[in-house]
């Protein structure tokens, strides 16, 4: 096991770069001699099934599985949960930390649905997700957050892969507000040769969920090193993005699909962007107004009378 350090406690890593057991699993193979083959059972198909599980209350889980509530606060017990909260928040770190664009498919895939429901289904988690973010948000880290952007001199959003959508997003939206932001891209030197430049002047916002990308949790961890801000948008507590940060934003993307869910990821950067916005409004209304009026010089907006008559002329 390699073994990394947050605020001086070490965090286990398996060798080959996958995650170790979670904190259910370890639970369970301590406990399972004490539970009776048929709460055995139950605790397994949980397990296997968390992206399916993780957000439902305790009758629902009861529902699901064809017992009764009380059945499944017993068996939680006996693997030392004094509330039932307290196993699903163990449960859904053991979602984020096992899922993968395979066992998301392959878990939907195991239900007799129809397309069209499964199109219904993944709106209905968006929405969840979108219910979960508004009860969760904490205004306070958004605001220090956009104090922070205020002052630096550059800002690094670090975004790979689909996330990378994400970074340019919210890169795009601090740019426009007259912040010098910048979202890389490229290659892994690339990334990392931009963050050996940064400051205690600057900042970085790392983005990535579940196990994590590499190349963003060492980007964020060099930029740490240097005594850079870290700011880390990520899907849990326990995933490397929270560990290696100096701060993070938590917000789900549990997904039907084998691709994440970013529509509350979404919402929370427009938060930000809003935040940082009011934080200096006059400053802000003079950029965009200059903006407005260049892009309107520069003829960028589709003219229905000037381009039409163009692209008749086409055809």
């Amino acid at each position: 096991m390699n073994v990394s350090q947050k605020n001086g406690n070490p965090v286990a890593e398996s060798t080959n770069g996958s995650p170790g057991p979670t904190a259910l699993e370890k639970r369970y193979a301590s406990f399972q001699d004490k539970l009776n083959p048929s709460r055995r059972k139950l605790l397994r198909l949980i397990l296997e099934n968390p992206e399916d599980t993780y957000f439902l209350s305790s009758r629902e889980m009861a529902t699901r599985y064809q017992v009764d509530a009380a059945t499944i606060v017993r068996t939680i017990q006996v693997l030392g949960y004094k509330k039932f909260a307290e196993f699903v928040s163990d449960l859904r770190s053991h979602f984020v930390a096992r899922i993968t664009p395979y066992t998301v498919l392959k878990a939907a895939s195991r239900e007799k649905k129809t397309v069209s429901d499964r199109i219904r289904h993944g709106l209905e988690i968006d929405m969840r997700n979108l219910q979960v973010l508004q009860t969760t948000i904490d205004t306070e880290r958004i605001q220090a957050l956009s104090k922070i952007v205020k002052v630096s001199q550059r800002i690094l959003v670090i975004g790979i892969d689909l996330a990378a959508a994400l970074s340019w997003y919210l890169s795009y939206g601090l740019m426009s507000l007259g912040f010098a932001a910048e979202s890389p891209v490229g290659s892994t030197g690339n990334v990392q040769r931009r963050v050996r430049t940064l400051t205690r002047k600057d900042l970085v916002i790392a983005i990535s969920f579940g196990q994590c990308l590499r190349d963003t949790v060492e980007a964020a961890h060099r930029a740490k090193k240097q005594g850079t801000p870290t700011f880390g948008i990520t899907d849990s507590e326990s995933t490397p993005i929270a560990r290696v940060c100096d701060q993070s934003f938590i917000v789900p993307v549990a997904s039907s699909s084998f691709v994440g869910s970013y529509v509350a990821v979404t919402a929370l950067i427009e938060a930000i962007l809003v935040a940082c916005a009011q934080t200096q409004t006059a400053r802000s209304l003079q950029l965009l107004r200059r903006s407005e009026e260049e892009d309107r010089a520069d003829h960028r907006w589709f003219d229905a009378l000037l381009d039409e008559k163009e692209l008749r002329g086409l055809e």
